[in-house]
């Protein structure tokens, strides 16, 4: 048993390869089919097989950015990155065999590609199609003149998005109306789960389905100026839960079960929402008889109230995350942001350094002309993707596997029509494939990008051996280049984030409990913090799939990323238990706890790995903050084991 351990491969690399349990979109998986396969059957009929090729893997584009619910957000998730995607296929067309002009135009782009993918979720596809295209013009023979190629390739996004769009006019606002039933049926569980062991992890779905759900509906909130009548309705229903979410720590705290009733009162609530429905009858709770039990009795009530209330005043209704600022102020800020930031020009030098590398040693060495090469790497190194060693082993192996399917696809399949059906069976792979993980989603890719390749060079069975070396290659140059040569790679700035959250949960306890607190900003620093933390586990369950000293280094600090989110719902629960009857803590009990959690913060800031500290916090033992000082006290406990 020790031998085998020992040859079995370390739980770093295995976390990244294992498949994921999300449920496929077996619509997105239906559009792919259509979209990518009907432009391969209308460039045969045509006698154009080369502009069909084209046009598929312009489709191929909007499937890799067709993830987003809201029929508003998938114009911009499958728009925006067409357009980028048409720019970077024109320059790598116009550098087309010209050696060193070809690098240098690569380079910068793939500076370029770099530094916008820092912004959020639509740049970041959208540099990678700039980047993606740049390469492929610059290293397949596209047909002439030079705007032939962003057109057809742009008319492939366009056939993705319409067929996204199709239900709108019959299922406008049902995403936004099931994020928000979803938000609702998050909080019955987690409302289930109090008092047991399973009840962080229901807390985690809840805080991404508020986020997931506020996103959506203030996103088309700001478009419509507020006055939306459904979307108005749809806030003020994603406001009253909140209470209840508030309600959830001090429940827990009890240590028991709540009753059976109180669940199934939420999924009431969130079968109503889903349904547009009003005729609700009054909730039928057990009588409160203590200040949490209080708490979660006016919760449950005032959000049933509000379902019930066909129109909510629009202008009573607060944005609990603020309201986004205007288009033009917010693309002012992130514009800004990307020039001015030492994470996105780092980034963009490092796939600028890496892509270069990459160019030059196609372009200019004896080498196969190859755009493989630059295309690993721009997969490999994307941020927002993933560890970097990790995504290079799963691009190896993901490679592998499409090339073999790819390889009896070839070998087997007559070039013509039949490309119609495979590429109708391969193209379904995609977003089925993409769900389980980024191998799987590479093994499902490969196949679709050298048939379709195939059909714009001839080269046929050819295409396996050099591929399978170009994508070694490239996970090579990634690895050495843009990993193991950076600094950063071995001190990750993890540490960094979480003293940000730190900060952030005594910013929080201050205003839980100062005297002229605002109530309004009070929830809006609790959902900040809530959400702050989410993004802090991300990172960290990222970190934890890198090898070590980085993964290491991770997982004992991950102990100190679940204390802070226990201080965060002790905050919340006393709060709650406060309103709801409890005695206020004293002014100097606040401070103690305030100033042991910006000790903390600077700690993490100053010191590679944690160290043990003795936190002197005295108070009343009944006093309502007597969890959140035990929280405090266990989190400044936490040390890392020294090598």
């Amino acid at each position: 048993m020790r031998e085998r351990s020992r040859l079995a491969p370390p739980p770093w690399l295995v976390s990244g390869l294992r498949p994921r349990t999300t449920p496929v979109n077996w619509a997105a998986v239906a559009r792919a089919c259509v979209a990518m396969s009907a432009p391969l059957a209308v460039g045969f009929a045509m006698d154009r097989p080369a502009y069909g090729a084209l046009v598929s893997m312009g489709a191929l584009s909007g499937v890799i950015g067709d993830t987003a619910d809201a029929y508003r957000m998938r114009i911009f998730n499958i728009a925006v990155p067409q357009l980028f995607g048409a720019i970077g296929v024109t320059l790598g067309t116009l550098v087309y065999g010209e050696g060193w002009l070809a690098v240098g135009v690569l380079t910068l782009v793939a500076l370029v590609s770099g530094m916008i993918s820092s912004i959020g979720a639509v740049a970041s596809v959208s540099g990678l199609l700039l980047l993606l295209n740049a390469v492929v013009g610059s290293g397949l023979p596209l047909p002439s003149p030079w705007w032939k190629a962003p057109l057809l390739l742009g008319l492939g996004g366009m056939v993705v998005l319409a067929l996204a769009l199709l239900g709108w006019p019959l299922r406008g606002g049902v995403p936004e109306r099931a994020a928000v039933a979803g938000a609702y049926r998050a909080v019955a569980d987690l409302l289930a789960a109090a008092g047991g062991d399973a009840y962080d992890e229901r807390r985690q779905d809840v805080t991404q389905s508020l986020n997931t759900s506020y996103d959506l509906v203030l996103a088309r909130r700001t478009r419509d100026h507020g006055r939306n009548p459904t979307l108005v309705r749809l806030l003020a229903q994603l406001n009253a839960v909140i209470p209840v979410v508030e309600a959830a720590p001090a429940a827990h705290q009890r240590g028991r079960p709540l009753p059976e009733a109180i669940p199934a009162v939420v999924r009431a609530l969130a079968d109503a929402v889903e349904q547009g429905r009003t005729d609700l009858p009054c909730p039928e709770l057990p009588r409160p008889a203590t200040p949490t039990e209080r708490a979660v009795d006016d919760a449950l009530r005032h959000a049933a109230t509000v379902v019930r209330e066909a129109d909510p005043d629009p202008y009573n209704v607060d944005d609990r995350l603020g309201r986004p600022a205007a288009l033009r102020i917010r693309i002012r800020r992130t514009a800004r942001s990307a020039l001015l930031s030492e994470a996105s020009w780092r980034y963009g030098l490092r796939l600028a350094l890496c892509i270069g590398i990459a160019q030059a040693l196609v372009s200019l060495v004896v080498v196969d002309r190859s755009y493989w090469i630059a295309l690993t790497v721009t997969f490999v190194l994307k941020p927002d993707f993933g560890s970097v060693f990790s995504r290079a082993v799963a691009r190896g192996l993901g490679t592998a596997a499409g090339l073999v399917v790819a390889a009896a696809v070839l070998a087997e399949v007559p070039r013509g029509w039949w490309d119609v059906p495979v590429m109708m069976v391969l193209a379904a792979l995609i977003p089925a494939f993409t769900a389980k993980g980024y191998a799987f989603q590479t093994a499902a890719i490969t196949p679709v990008i050298l048939l379709l390749s195939d059909l714009l060079n001839r080269q046929g069975i050819g295409l396996i051996r050099p591929r399978l070396v170009d994508s070694l290659i490239g996970c090579a140059i990634a690895l050495i280049v843009g990993y193991l040569l950076w600094p950063e790679s071995w001190h990750t700035r993890i540490g960094d984030r979480l003293a940000e959250s730190v900060d952030a949960a005594a910013r929080y306890v201050e205003l839980a409990f100062g005297r002229d607190g605002d109530q309004v900003e009070r929830v809006r620093s609790r959902r900040r913090l809530y959400r702050d933390l989410s993004a802090v586990r991300s990172e960290f369950q990222r970190a934890l799939t890198e090898p070590p000293p980085t993964g290491t280094r991770a997982a004992a600090w991950w102990p100190l990323v679940v204390a802070v989110e226990r201080i965060a719902d002790a905050t919340t629960a006393a709060r709650v238990r406060v309103d709801h009857g409890a005695a206020p803590p004293a002014a100097a009990e606040v401070t103690a706890v305030v100033g042991e959690l910006r000790a903390l913060a600077d700690g993490i800031r100053s010191s590679e790995e944690l160290v043990e500290v003795r936190a002197d916090l005295k108070g009343d033992d009944k006093s309502v903050v007597e969890p959140l000082r035990q929280e405090v006290t266990a989190a400044r406990a936490i040390a890392s084991p020294r090598p």
